[in-house]
């Protein structure tokens, strides 16, 4: 039978709007809280969650996810946990915790997740990274051979440090741990103003773990006043930011310092310093009720540092010859250089 003009057009339109029909569906994974409680929440339904993601309460703050058990999923909250309660929804954000990075975060000073806490605005134009990466291999890597001038004529002569090593500052608190990172950034103004390219350039990270605010201030003071900020970037996790953000921060920093030595140029970062990031890591780790150990330091702390600092290295040139040289602090108590955590990080490093 044959349809008239009039229904065969009908049926042309019809076919039309029913093929260009479609529905966009979102589908959230969400789960609730089942406790909350000195920066932990257990919450119950997040199935699928991968180990590190972050998640979003329904109050705005954010977590990231560290336990995974059978019952429900262990995360630490990067902010104030008093805002959330009992029965609370959570939702997954399908990334892994990554920061900004790039050359707009020069001259900035940053918290653990790349957010600018210095008043000027948010960031220019960047890429982002995630924070946890596997250090580069061993075929990606070439012996160190550029020096890293310290400006410290002791050091410089008797434990030069090269472009891509790992080099540990260890002291008693009041040393002048912190005086020596801080020296070796402002020698990089007189040594990059020579710089003829952008691969002779030592671009420099500073991070603070666990610090008093007015000495984080001081120390943009000191760097600003010697025009050292244009090339470096601070990232600041204080005394009074919870535990996660403190141990989160290193990470970020290296994150950022990354991208030099992934984009044939050179970086420095120091991490001040890594016992307070050492005792964050305890914190969180027993409110996660996980076994502990030595120190009643999680069994896990060797590694906790280990891979982040390997990955501080100089690149091959096949791989754009940049390079990422750390500067780790271990403060130490009345001089004991073989407690647990400094003898960890003696061992990481290259010398000390």
């Amino acid at each position: 039978m044959e349809l008239s003009p009039r229904a065969a057009e009908l049926t042309t339109l019809l076919e039309s709007r029913i093929s260009k029909f479609y529905t966009n569906f979102q589908v959230d994974e969400i789960g609730r809280v089942v406790s909350v409680g000195d920066g932990i929440a257990r919450v119950y339904g997040l199935n699928e969650i991968q180990a590190g993601e972050m998640v979003e309460f329904s109050s705005g703050v954010k977590g990231i996810a560290l336990n995974l058990e059978n019952e429900n999923v262990g995360i630490v909250v990067f902010g104030s946990d008093t805002a959330i309660k009992e029965g609370d929804l959570v939702k997954r954000t399908g990334s892994i915790v990554d920061v900004p990075a790039g050359k707009a975060m020069l001259g900035r000073v940053v918290d653990a997740l790349g957010v600018p806490i210095d008043g000027r605005g948010a960031l220019s134009a960047h890429e982002r990274r995630r924070v946890e990466v596997k250090a580069p291999g061993i075929i990606e890597r070439k012996s160190v051979h550029e020096p890293m001038q310290t400006g410290l004529k002791a050091v410089d002569s008797l434990v030069p440090i090269g472009r891509g090593q790992r080099e540990l500052i260890i002291g008693d608190r009041q040393t002048g741990k912190t005086a020596i990172a801080i020296d070796t950034i402002l020698n990089q103004k007189q040594l990059n103003s020579k710089a003829t390219s952008e691969s002779e350039t030592l671009y420099c990270v500073y991070v603070a773990i666990g610090q008093k605010r007015s000495t984080v201030a001081q120390l943009v003071q000191i760097l600003s006043e010697a025009n050292a900020l244009e090339y470096s970037i601070l990232v600041a996790a204080t005394a009074s930011d919870p535990a996660p953000l403190q141990f989160l921060a290193p990470y970020s920093g290296c994150a950022m310092g990354e991208y030099f030595r992934d984009n044939g140029m050179h970086a420095l970062i120091i991490y001040d310093d890594l016992s307070k990031q050492a005792v964050a890591y305890r914190q969180m780790s027993l409110l996660l009720r996980r076994p502990p150990g030595r120190e009643a330091f999680p069994g896990d702390v060797f590694y906790l540092h280990s891979r982040l600092l390997e990955r501080a290295a100089k690149r091959s040139d096949q791989t754009g010859a940049g390079s990422l040289t750390a500067l780790p602090v271990i403060e130490t108590q009345a001089g004991d250089v073989s407690a647990y955590i400094p003898t960890n990080v003696i061992s990481i490093t290259d010398g000390q």
